[in-house]
């Protein structure tokens, strides 16, 4: 029997969903960001001093990679139990976790101090951190793409979105504030830490929202109708949330993957990869370099919710479509803009990315809650977003210096955020639109719009 459709969000509970949404990931991603903005300024010289610059900057996105590494893990471990516990809990946890470790790194010792012990401590608060992260962006889209109802999901559902560039807004900001009030050997001495050390009072913040809110009506059903089944004696065993994935969903799984290759790369080397080169083939200033992401970021803020109404309109597909030709189509004009110098170039360069990076990342979170079942909806969201990471983000700074440094051209960088647009194109161009799916629907195995599959069927069984 089909659920009973669960009743829309007042206009003022559903707000409050999305701010506590927003801000978590908002401080999760400046934890995040503010690393990969350090490890190009001065990790580089504070934990690997022995190399030279360049070498010391590649060792240093090495343990901004790891960070990547671990992001599988926990989307694996927040997953399950997120699809077993609920969505909330779960969020709460992944705050605490990421900012525990910002605020421990915001204390580490350098190399200076304790020698090789220093680099090994910033790595596993790096694999704390990459954990955390893992587990906290399926929850948080989930938690207002379940609240919401399908005819302006990708609207709110992008709110949470609008996180990753709130808090590179943050982290950069702040960075380039104390970069500007400081002098270089007072940055490098002791003035990198407050960043990490002021992670402590906006977790306290997240935390306070967070917890005030409820969980996902959706989920609630879900697990309603989960236990009244196993009260049957003709109920067959609950699978393993990722055994349901893998065995029903690894087509969305892989279409998820491709989809974030181009939009995970192309962040990366725009926001964080721009910093070494735009400083060291450019010859800008690091902080002309971090003024500019900082206002590319702010007008990425701003278009998420855009283009996820956008998507609302014309589907997820199309507007996805659309950012990753335009990404792979601006890399060579991205790269001129910044070899002249212009500050006025570097901005337009950052910005113009980061709005079409914005047309994949906005439609991203309601268009992976679509493709899965709710029992299984947070395990398969994280996994293919962040299984992806680990070939398109993590390696994407490492990659992007190692080619400039082989070649001393931006051209291999250019052609290699191509080839991932490439990927992209193909990954959304196969996949089958979801703007039409009632999330309750695609639970219980009935028609989702007119994309009913036999997988949506047997998905009602393990549910």
């Amino acid at each position: 029997m089909a659920p009973a459709a669960s009743a829309p969000p007042t206009q003022a509970r559903l707000p409050r969903i999305v701010a506590a949404s927003l801000i978590g990931t908002t401080i999760e991603w400046y934890d995040f960001f503010l690393y990969g903005s350090a490890a190009a300024l001065v990790f580089n010289k504070l934990f690997f001093p022995d190399s030279d610059p360049l070498v010391g900057t590649l060792l240093s996105f090495l343990t901004y990679a790891v960070g990547f590494a671990a992001r599988p893990l926990g989307a694996l471990v927040f997953g399950h139990y997120g699809d077993r516990l609920g969505r909330k809990r779960l969020l709460v946890l992944s705050l605490l976790m990421m900012g525990a470790a910002t605020f421990a790194i915001g204390l580490l010792p350098t190399h200076a101090s304790i020698g090789t012990a220093a680099p090994v401590l910033l790595t596993v608060l790096r694999l704390v951190q990459g954990f955390a992260l893992g587990g906290e962006w399926g929850g948080a889209v989930l938690l207002v793409s379940e609240h919401g109802d399908a005819r302006r999901r990708g609207f709110w559902a992008s709110w949470p979105q609008t996180g990753a560039p709130a808090g590179q807004l943050l982290a950069t900001g702040v960075l380039s504030l104390l970069t500007t009030l400081l002098s270089d050997s007072a940055f490098g001495s002791w003035g990198w830490r407050i960043p990490f050390l002021l992670s402590g009072v906006l977790v306290a913040v997240g935390l306070w929202i967070r917890l005030s809110v409820d969980e996902s009506p959706v989920f609630q059903e879900a697990l309603a109708r989960a236990e009244a089944r196993r009260a049957t004696a003709a109920a067959d065993p609950e699978k393993l949330p990722l055994v349901s994935v893998l065995r029903h969903h690894w087509r969305d799984v892989l279409v998820a993957m491709g989809a974030r290759m181009a939009e995970n790369i192309s962040y990366y080397v725009i926001t964080a990869f721009i910093l070494v080169y735009a400083t060291t083939s450019a010859g800008v200033s690091k902080q002309t370099a971090l003024n500019a992401v900082l206002i590319g970021s702010a007008v990425h803020f701003a278009v998420i919710p855009a283009w996820g109404a956008l998507s609302d309109r014309v589907g997820r597909r199309p507007v996805y479509l659309l950012g990753a030709a335009g990404i792979g189509l601006w890399m060579f004009p991205f790269f001129s803009l910044i070899d002249t110098g212009s500050f006025g170039s570097l901005i337009l360069a950052v910005t113009v990315g980061l709005v079409l990076h914005g047309a994949m990342y906005a439609p991203q979170a309601a268009f992976f809650s679509e493709m899965f079942a709710t029992r299984m909806r947070y395990s398969g969201a994280s996994i293919g977003a962040q299984f992806a990471s680990v070939a398109a983000g993590a390696p994407a700074p490492l990659i992007a210096t190692a080619l400039l440094s082989e070649y001393d051209s931006s051209t291999p960088i250019a052609l290699y955020v191509i080839a991932a647009a490439v990927l992209t194109l193909v990954a959304i161009g196969v996949a089958k639109e979801t703007r039409h799916r009632d999330l309750a629907e695609v639970d219980s195995g009935t028609a989702a719009g007119r994309e009913q599959t036999a997988d949506r069927a047997a998905d009602a069984r393990t549910v």
